[in-house]
């Protein structure tokens, strides 16, 4: 099982217990966070988001819409959100709700970045394809397409709220007037990965030699920081525009004081990409997704780790079977499993009294059509299979993210803790 140890360096290195939220199946790719501060969104490569309660480190439910990674999620000042994906597509959510409020088509390539304008009105979305797109939420009225060569990757709305700003893989940074024509452009001279816009006009690109550029308003690059020994894939701007994170492909997060361009501190991990980025509002916080299939917390001022994975209140379960060698397998299940007999359900089902229950079965919980007509009783052996070929080949259809665990050890593990903490002997 891999495990991401991150240490903060700041004059020497100082090592740090990492607190996480657990439930992907595969990298974190895209994180987005509500104006509230209160609800993160992740997505993944395993093809579904994961709604999170943020202080509670709780799964409130697992979002399946797309049919391949989910590249990029955007928080609208509604409530909901939207997601885009490798399929093209990008989906709108709304609380409460497991199926898709509505479906954005017109993309012909993977989607790689979301943006919203201030007023919330218009959803800007940035694809492979060539184009990037400005979808009116509200209303009738058709997107309007931006047409230019080559891949984008990052796209971002202007300081003027209407204006919008694209990156991609021609190292050029565009930047469109409201009636879609060209106004501006520089050539960073590497592919754009990333792109921020401050309240003051600035643009901050991050770059595939691992740089950010910041370029003044006559759209010249006033100055340069290197973030990164590796690639810049994602950036993100403080709410109070002070401070910029920019995330490696090696696995660092560099935290830069925007005004002096000074690197505040490092985050460093063993090599594995951090993807995503996203800051809290209403906190110091900075919220990471990596490689290793993890969202983590941290105080952004001082890199402290944040905000570990707790139960409402402490499982009796966990806790009389916390030496059990399945315990630490299980993590990776309690963000969205409870086990013990009150628990309830989560964004999954209850565990308790799992064994012999039939597939889509227990109460109260909202299970996806396709579960409910399979002929399934869950067993110790049918439950291994789930992990050995993963939920989406055993139980297609199923709103639970990819997981799957090959490790012959720690699956033996897995299955025998479940038995014996949901009440089975």
């Amino acid at each position: 099982m891999l495990r991401l140890l991150l240490v903060l360096f700041l004059a020497t290195p100082v090592a740090a217990s990492a607190q996480e939220m657990r439930g992907h199946g595969g990298p974190v790719r895209a994180l987005a966070i509500s104006a509230d501060g209160r609800l993160a969104l992740s997505g993944s490569f395993d093809t579904s988001a994961i709604l999170w309660d943020i202080e509670r480190g709780l799964a409130l439910a697992v979002l399946r819409g797309h049919e391949s990674s989910v590249n990029a999620a955007a928080a609208l000042p509604d409530g909901r959100f939207a997601t885009a994906g490798e399929d093209g597509r990008i989906l709108l959510w709304r609380m409460g709700r497991q199926e898709p409020e509505a479906r954005l088509e017109g993309h012909a390539g993977p989607v790689a970045a979301l943006a919203v304008s201030p007023d919330g009105g218009v959803l800007a979305s940035a694809s492979w394809d060539g184009t990037a797109r400005l979808t009116p939420l509200s209303g009738t009225t058709p997107p309007a397409v931006v047409r230019q060569r080559g891949p984008l990757n990052a796209v971002a709305f202007a300081a003027d709220g209407q204006s919008l700003i694209t990156g991609g893989h021609d190292g050029a940074v565009r930047l469109f007037g409201p009636d879609g024509g060209q106004r501006r452009v520089v050539d960073t001279g590497v592919p754009v990965n990333g792109i921020v816009v401050a309240a003051d006009g600035e643009i901050i690109a991050g770059g595939a030699d691992g740089r950010l550029r910041f370029i003044a308003g006559d759209f010249t690059v006033a100055r340069e920081v290197a973030a990164s020994g590796t690639p810049v894939v994602a950036v993100a701007l403080s709410p109070d525009g002070r401070r910029i994170a920019a995330a490696g492909i090696g696995g660092t997060v560099a935290l830069v004081d925007r005004a002096s361009g000074r690197i505040e501190r490092t985050l460093v991990g063993p090599g594995l990409p951090v993807w995503s980025l996203a800051f809290r509002p209403g906190t110091d916080e900075l919220v990471t997704g990596g490689g290793d299939r993890l969202v983590r917390r941290w105080r952004a001022s001082t890199g402290e780790h944040l905000g570990a994975v707790v139960m409402e209140r402490p499982s009796e379960a966990l806790a009389r079977l916390a030496d059990h060698p399945g315990a630490e397998v299980f993590r990776a299940c309690s963000a969205c499993h409870t086990l013990d007999p009150d628990g309830g359900n989560r964004a999954g089902p209850t565990l308790h009294g799992v064994i012999g229950r039939r597939i889509g079965s227990a109460a109260g919980y909202d299970y996806s059509p396709a579960l409910r007509r399979m002929d399934i009783v869950w067993s110790r052996d049918t439950i291994a299979k789930l992990f050995e070929i993963g939920p989406n080949a055993y139980t297609p259809g199923t709103k639970m993210p990819e997981q799957r665990v090959t490790d012959p050890d720690d699956l033996r593990a897995l299955v025998d803790y479940i038995a014996r903490a949901t009440g089975a002997e």
